[in-house]
């Protein structure tokens, strides 16, 4: 298992310098000047040039690129062109608030998705197979920034005669008028770890209906990807076997049937997990918390490229680590891929 590891671990560093030069070249190729964004629409054509030298911009593109790599390797990530701090402090500041909530996000929608559709796909046909069916079909078609206003508007403003069910903040991490400490900056870990209860049960309170809007769509996922591994795996000649012999229905269940199924479904989870990360821009936006998603759209808005490059970078080496993370499990569930 230890050469497996560090084999896909070499294989992720060649992925990490083609996404590195096809990052590059995409952020060059967004339309706009990154001196006049940085300078204003009213900067003086001596200005924007004298910005375009300092950072290097009007210079070859694989000069620029060379620079980069080799700053990279330092462990220098540059600056934001826009407020001068660091790559690596902004991603620090920014990481708990978007890993806390894509966390949670998964977490809701793994401890619902996979018992829903496992149960859809044991009752295959009846009601309640058709409404987990249907129910999964619209989350997926319905927007994410969509969601997250209708949950603003039911169950933290409350309307008409469900103002009862308004008791969630609408936006922040954490009431203003809590004086809490945050030595991790995953504010519910915080409170937890400094004993800091009332802090600890507002930080989760934020946390619901972002977590809820965010996590919908890869509960409807993870809820069709267990059914239908549930589905293929039940007309398994070896469940059948299972069955003839006479063996307990909870057996059945809980070693021939859910466990061969769980590949499938943990490779899902995996893939979600990577895309909640880097997924969270608009429900950060709609509820006002201040991640990466938050950071990485202002970098856009203003073509601050050392901020996009950074962030893009980390979180497809996040992505790669969980996809080994997966590959890992994949042994752990089933024995046959420990042999191969």
């Amino acid at each position: 298992m230890l050469r497996f590891v560090v084999r896909r671990l070499a294989l992720t560093v060649p992925v990490l310098v083609g996404l590195s030069i096809l990052l590059f070249l995409w952020v060059r190729a967004l339309p706009g000047d990154p001196a006049r964004a940085l300078l204003g629409q009213r900067a003086t054509a001596e200005s924007v040039e004298n910005v375009t030298r300092l950072y290097g911009f009007d210079r070859p593109l694989h000069e620029q690129y060379f620079t980069y790599i080799g700053a990279l390797l330092q462990g220098n990530f540059g600056s934001s062109t826009q407020t001068g701090q660091p790559v690596v402090e902004l991603f620090k500041n920014g990481f708990p608030a978007t890993a806390e909530l894509a966390f949670c996000a998964l977490l809701f929608a793994a401890v619902l998705g996979i018992p829903l559709g496992y149960f859809a796909a044991r009752r295959h046909g009846t009601p309640l197979d058709n409404l987990t069916v249907g129910a999964s079909l619209m989350g997926v078609v319905i927007p994410v920034f969509f969601l997250a206003y209708l949950l603003k508007l039911v169950f933290a403003i409350g309307i008409g005669p469900l103002d009862f069910l308004g008791v969630f903040p609408t936006a922040g991490r954490q009431d203003a008028r809590i004086a809490a400490t945050h030595p991790t900056g995953f504010y519910v870990l915080d409170g937890i770890l400094t004993r800091e209860w009332d802090a600890a049960w507002n930080a989760l309170k934020h946390l619901v209906l972002p977590a809820v809007a965010l996590g919908t769509i890869p509960l409807a996922i993870i809820v069709r990807i267990t059914r239908a591994a549930v589905l293929d795996v039940t007309g398994e000649d070896y469940v059948r076997t299972a069955e003839a012999k006479g063996l307990l229905q909870g057996t059945i269940s809980r070693r021939h049937v859910l466990r061969n199924a769980l590949l499938p479904v943990v490779t899902t989870v995996g893939l979600q997990a990577g895309l909640l990360l880097s997924g969270a821009v608009l429900t950060e936006t709609v509820f006002a918390r201040n991640g990466l998603g938050s950071t990485l759209f202002n970098a856009i808005t203003l073509l601050d490229y050392p901020v996009l490059q950074g962030f893009i970078l980390a979180i497809a080496l996040m992505y790669a680590l969980i996809n080994l993370t997966v590959d890992v499990l994949y042994g752990v569930i089933d024995p046959r891929v420990r042999v191969s």
